[in-house]
């Protein structure tokens, strides 16, 4: 890590405590700004932020004063981008097991609506009529950096599989449903380019069966990197053979259509950094472990996904290095990072975790009745409070209390 950025964050992490979130908004457009690139010869291009990764309603409005859409999953993402300040047509709704009532609600609120469920779809076209719905299909290709996030193989829950593709016509057939869009998702951390332009192939085959589509809407999935030398997405060469081919779609298609990508980690992630106080150092009889005040109700992908976050000492970035393993003060298995090589780490350092942009905060809890952490956006060298540190009271915000 650059000496400046250790500087930034150690006078953050003095202003604002720890542990603390905080994100580069520079890293956020420029992020967005390298995808539209590769796209640019494609006419009508649409990036929408996949706002589960971080919903901050901050970040959510930032995206829009960059030209972003949004993708959202639930009602109250929805809901969230509204406030934000997108329009509905910005917004793009793609659930998955939700109730038709759910699905109501989005449509009265005017935004696009993606479908992936045969039943549901059904149901749509014969209760809600002359509204335009989106088509989520499941290609059937394993893809994904963790079987966890790897959503488009034959027994994933999401979409409608592409062999049930006659049964999707008969529904539009007997509904009168209008089919504005195609929508697919593979999974995610994915590193080749040839199972994104694989799967480009099913969604043009499926486009073809529908007249006057208004998008093509491709997922995402981008791999970033997450620690020195790491592979990630070639973004360029992505976009140098998606747009050839997409191009050619086009002229078979006979009408231009918007091409549709919905990063979240990428956009994200590599903005975001979270900062924890080291409590103790333990020794144990073959295990040096750095015990911070966080744990996996603040950051739970390592322990969740087995994802690997690098780890920083910033208050002692020249001593000799020292094998740890960092863990939280959760009352269970709560680790971090095993047998890392730190900076040597004593009580009080602050231990900096890269790559915390994305379903970090988002994916947060407050398990053994712990508080959430502020959240800090720097905008052109101004940091700015997007949402402050909880208090023992905002665990009760919600409670009843009654007599016993």
């Amino acid at each position: 890590m650059e000496s400046a950025r250790i500087q930034q964050l150690e006078k953050l992490v003095k202003e604002y405590g720890a542990p603390l979130y905080i994100y580069d908004g520079n890293v956020i457009k420029n992020q967005y700004h390298r995808l539209i690139r590769a796209l640019k010869k494609v006419e009508n291009v649409k990036v929408n932020y996949a706002c589960k990764a971080n919903t901050n309603l901050n970040i959510l409005k930032y995206f829009k004063k960059i030209g972003a859409g949004l993708d959202t999953v639930s009602i109250q993402e929805v809901q969230l981008g509204l406030m934000a300040g997108f329009e509905p047509k910005e917004i793009i709704y793609t659930p998955n097991g939700v109730s038709l009532e759910e699905i109501k609600q989005a449509v009265e609120l005017g935004v696009h609506v993606n479908i992936d469920n045969l039943t549901l779809l059904e149901h749509f076209g014969q209760e809600i009529k002359n509204y335009p719905v989106g088509i989520r299909i499941n290609p059937h290709i394993m893809a994904g950096g963790n079987k966890k996030i790897s959503v488009g193989h034959i027994d994933s829950k999401f979409g409608i599989s592409i062999y049930q593709l006659p049964h999707i016509l008969s529904v539009v057939k007997n509904t009168g449903l209008k089919i504005d869009g195609i929508h697919m998702h593979t999974g995610s951390d994915i590193l080749d380019v040839e199972v994104f332009l694989q799967g480009a192939e099913i969604l043009f085959d499926t486009a073809k069966n529908f007249e006057n589509l208004e998008y093509l809407d491709f997922g995402s999935g981008f791999k970033v990197p997450y620690k020195e030398g790491d592979n990630e997405t070639d973004i360029k060469y992505l976009g140098e053979k998606l747009t050839e081919r997409f191009l050619e779609f086009e002229k078979e298609y006979y009408k231009k259509v918007t091409l549709v990508f919905e990063p979240g980690k990428f956009l994200v992630s590599q903005s975001g950094f979270f900062l924890a106080a080291v409590n103790s150092i333990k020794q144990t009889t073959s295990t040096v472990f750095a015990e911070v005040d966080s744990g996996f109700n603040h950051l739970i992908r390592p322990m969740f996904y087995d994802s690997y976050h690098n780890i920083t000492n910033i208050s002692n970035p020249k001593g000799r290095e020292r094998f740890y393993t960092v863990v939280g003060y959760i009352c269970e298995t709560d680790t971090f990072g095993t047998n890392r090589k730190l900076h040597e780490v004593h009580e009080g350092d602050i231990l900096c975790f890269e790559n915390a942009g994305a379903y970090c905060f988002s994916m947060s809890s407050n398990y053994n009745s712990r508080l959430k952490p502020s959240e800090i956006l720097l905008l052109n060298d101004k940091s700015l409070l997007i949402r402050r540190r909880e208090k023992l009271e905002d665990l009760l915000t919600t409670t009843e209390e009654i007599t016993i």
